[in-house]
């Protein structure tokens, strides 16, 4: 089978042969094929942000079942610890049951979440630990993340990597805005219950797209004991750390958004239908953090960035001791915007840093051996993905109980802000120390000669 039987009937449609970063291969077949899975790709993933942040939206319209506002931060968050966790296994499910049949799977099962809330706030008896454990099946949609970038880094070259995974990131990214936007209003006109089964549609045409139009790469197959490995090396963890301050913010911080609104400025609860534009900035500039990644470095860019999400923090905390919302909603969008350019950078740094391991010390000269260990550093790229990933939205959770625990206790968002404030310095630091320092490297190695 070569890449000309991908026009055979979508059943066991699998490619045996691809090579991406042979440049003759990618513009005669590799690059129509790689978008077009990118686009279907792109939808599922979508669709996979929308079910795991609609309690973002769904918790500020729960006012009849007289919950507190440290439990309505609990529906919020809990679907980012369920989906964080699940980000592991759906890593490696592309590796193992093909990424065109994962994504047809993957997508089918946010039938489960957007069915359970439409029965849930149906019925004002519901119980609170039923909210919570229906919530938590939202966290289908959180995984859909991984498994998605995890196959779409192997159908691009390195070179495009930052672009391809930006715009995969970005467009599933845009789901936590298109709930924010879309949601009040479905729920204005439909009724609570719309929350969920608005979106049952759009969950099948995902399926059906993917099932017919996106194909299974033999040549990323592997087993997840295989994938497994990469967990023992140290850049995984590294990544993971920073990731927490990049995606684990933007999950966190958007989802937090029209609660901490209606907390801290209740006479503002009108302007909720503008928290979607935290989403949105986030989402479109995301592709931009990979492209200045792709130019600049993604360290650099990285190391930037998280020095400005400081003075970003340092703004917010100013609107809300000063009580100024209009101050406190721009520098908030800025902080979110922040984040989306660090989510792009950090994303670039991935399959450069793991490229970067597998080549070291193979031959320039010897081209079949390049050519094994750029394939290793794909598949070592994809599985770290799953790790890194997983941890990194983490932060969602981490961001959305820090608001809840610091309102509870000091009425404010302050003592939150601070600590997020002292984690992305380190996160600079860790950044600098790992792929930007020249000075010490015989003592502590970095990679600031692979310029990551």
């Amino acid at each position: 089978m070569t890449v000309a039987d991908t026009a055979a009937p979508a059943k066991g449609r699998w490619i045996t042969e691809w090579n991406p970063d042979d440049p003759g291969f990618w513009e005669t077949r590799g690059k129509g094929i790689a978008r077009r899975n990118l686009v279907f790709s792109i939808l599922a993933e979508h669709l996979g942000f929308t079910l795991w942040t609609v309690w973002s939206i769904v918790a500020v319209k729960l006012g009849s079942f007289a919950f507190s506002t440290d439990q309505l931060f609990w529906l919020v968050s809990l679907p980012n610890l369920v989906g964080s966790a699940l980000r592991l296994p759906y890593t490696f499910a592309p590796a193992r049951f093909g990424g065109r049949n994962w994504t047809v799977v993957s997508a089918m099962l946010l039938l489960v979440p957007a069915v359970l809330l439409a029965v849930a706030v149906s019925d004002p008896g519901t119980p609170y630990w039923v909210f919570l454990l229906i919530a938590a099946t939202a966290g289908f949609g959180g995984g859909n993340f991984a498994s998605s970038m995890a196959n779409i880094t192997h159908f691009y070259p390195e070179r495009r990597q930052g672009w391809a995974l930006g715009l995969n990131a970005a467009g599933g990214n845009i789901g936590v805005s298109s709930v924010q936007l879309v949601m009040p209003l479905v729920i204005g006109g439909f009724g609570l219950a719309a929350a969920g089964l608005f979106w049952v549609p759009f969950i099948v045409v995902a399926a059906v797209g993917a099932f017919f139009f996106m194909d299974n790469l033999a040549t990323a197959r592997a087993s997840a004991r295989e994938q497994l490995k990469i967990a023992g090396r140290v850049q995984t963890w590294i990544m993971s750390l920073l990731y927490i301050g990049t995606f684990g913010s933007f999950i966190g911080y958007t989802t937090a958004f029209p609660l901490l609104i209606k907390s801290q400025f209740p006479e503002h609860a009108g302007s909720l239908g503008w928290a979607f534009l935290g989403a949105l900035a986030g989402s479109l500039i995301r592709p931009l953090g990979g492209r200045l990644a792709d130019r600049l470095g993604g360290a650099r860019v990285t190391l930037w960035n998280f020095g400005a999400m400081g003075v970003a923090i340092a703004l917010v905390a100013y609107g809300l001791s000063a009580h100024h919302f209009g101050g406190f909603f721009a520098a908030y969008l800025l902080l979110v915007g922040l984040t989306g350019v660090g989510n792009g950078s950090t994303y670039r740094m991935i399959p450069a840093i793991f490229r970067a391991k597998a080549l070291a010390g193979v031959p320039a000269g010897d081209t079949e051996a390049l050519a094994a260990a750029a394939a290793t550093g794909r598949r070592d790229s994809s599985a770290a993905v799953g790790i890194i990933s997983a941890v990194g939205a983490f932060g969602g959770f981490f961001i959305n109980r820090g608001f809840g625990t610091s309102i509870a206790a000091t009425g404010g968002a302050g003592a939150a802000l601070l600590a997020f404030a002292v984690f992305y310095a380190a996160c600079a630091a860790l950044t600098w120390f790992c792929y930007l320092r020249t000075v010490g490297v015989r003592l502590a190695p970095s990679l600031a000669a692979a310029r990551v």
